[in-house]
């Protein structure tokens, strides 16, 4: 029987991150449904939020309720900003290298932003500072990590957690325990058709909350980012990075007119992008970057750049299909501003948790920074309070079929989705 002090079930940043950020006495199992490296954090372009000074507090806060539709919860979107800047020297303490020029930050403006407040590292900032937390949790002793380890249920009694059910490597299910669980296993991209999540992001721990009586908050509020390359090709869909608009791309119809602002909220502009593509009868508008990103395109934006130019679209010569595609999950389990889930011992940091930061429409680039402030907040509380306690022994699992369950957890999500938005309609 394996028994830790902590097990984290995600490899995103706000699970590593949480890692990091507890004590090196605990004896920590870190678990991920993919590989290592194969989480939406990893994924992310554009940058992360930070306040740039103090007057810069009441318009950063402005732009994310104004965003979020006022539907936010305000104490969560202050613990997120006033956190921002030593997130920031934590990244750089551990080696994130944030854009420069001429030795001063390189900040980037997105939509619904009043200032550009935006860091960033060239349009891979996601896979920076994950690859850069992957590595420093790779070197702790006191941490083990799993790949190809499925999150099935947790082994809860009378209230409390006392780890989880797993799907090992070779298919088989084993109780594994602990302490305190952190659940960081992400959205639930992997529901829809098109996407720009990693399609095994299905949002188990969501079902699992569900399953047993877990608080669940907002869960139909699902974003769809307005950009992504359009193809008729299966599979995730790849961002084109709302910093390009915020660098000065603009959207066209199929008669090369612009017909919106580009930096509006992500909801408003995915509307007017369907809106124009039924006029115009196509399945995609045209982004273009020549003549407008004043910037040196393959220098700011290569990972977009070497895309494109292997789907044959060179952005620094011709405008791009866009479409819109689902792409990021405001719901999730309800936790109070330390992380922590109304189930004792159970903590749910990133995008499968909600705190009540992003509301009804999340601010561009403030992903990865409510992920990291949060999971943070949750490690400092663990080690706080921690007060470590037996457990009772649960049953070995039996082995069901597999894909049986993923279907069930699936159905159950989508209920209870198509549950909130006719209750609210209702209202």
């Amino acid at each position: 029987m394996k028994e830790y002090d902590v097990i984290i079930v995600g490899t995103g940043v706000s699970g590593l991150f949480a890692a990091i950020n507890l004590s090196a006495y605990r004896k920590i199992l870190v678990i991920t449904k993919g590989k290592l490296d194969q989480s939406d954090s990893n994924l992310a372009q554009g940058g992360i939020c930070v306040q740039l000074d103090k007057e810069d507090y009441d318009s950063f806060m402005e732009d994310t309720l104004k965003a979020g539709h006022y539907e936010n919860k305000r104490e969560a979107v202050d613990v997120m900003i006033r956190g921002s800047r030593d997130v920031i020297s934590d990244l750089e303490g551990l080696g994130v290298r944030f854009d420069k020029e001429d030795g001063r930050y390189s900040y980037t403006r997105e939509g619904a932003h009043s200032r550009a407040r935006i860091l960033h590292c060239k349009d891979t900032t996601g896979r920076e500072i994950n690859s850069t937390l992957l590595d420093k949790v790779l070197g702790m002793k006191n941490v083990d990590m799993l790949e190809d380890t499925a999150l099935v249920d947790i082994l809860a009694k009378d209230g409390k957690c006392y780890g989880i059910v797993a799907r090992m490597p070779d298919q088989t299910l084993r109780n594994i325990y602990a302490h305190v669980t952190i659940l960081a296993t992400g959205g639930i991209g992997g529901l829809f058709k098109k996407s720009t999540n990693y399609p095994h992001l299905t949002g188990d721990a969501v079902a699992i909350a569900l399953k047993h009586g877990i608080r669940v908050k907002d869960i139909d509020y699902i974003q769809i980012h307005p950009t992504a390359l359009y193809t008729d090709k299966p599979g995730r869909a790849f961002l084109i990075s709302e910093s390009v608009r915020g660098e000065g791309a603009v959207l066209l119809d199929k008669n090369g007119q612009r017909f919106t602002d580009e930096l509006q909220p992500r909801d408003v502009v995915t509307r007017k992008i369907l809106e124009q593509m039924e006029k115009d009868g196509m399945p995609y508008v045209r982004l273009c970057l020549k003549g407008y990103v004043r910037t040196d395109i393959r220098e700011r934006f290569p990972n977009i750049y070497q895309h494109c130019l292997r789907e044959g679209y060179d952005i620094t010569r011709e405008c791009i299909p866009v479409v819109p595609a689902q792409h990021y999950f405001m719901g999730g389990l309800e936790v109070d501003l330390m992380s922590r889930t109304s189930m004792a011992n159970l903590y749910a940091v990133g995008e499968t948790s909600c705190n009540g930061v992003h509301g009804k429409n999340r601010l561009a680039s403030n992903s990865l920074l409510e992920s990291l402030v949060f999971s943070k907040r949750a490690a400092l509380d663990i080690e706080n309070s921690w007060e470590p306690e037996g457990h009772p022994v649960f049953p070995e699992p039996e082995y069901p079929e597999k894909e049986r369950m993923a279907e069930d957890d699936k159905r159950m999500i989508l209920e209870e989705i198509r549950k909130e938005e006719e209750d609210a309609e209702e209202h």
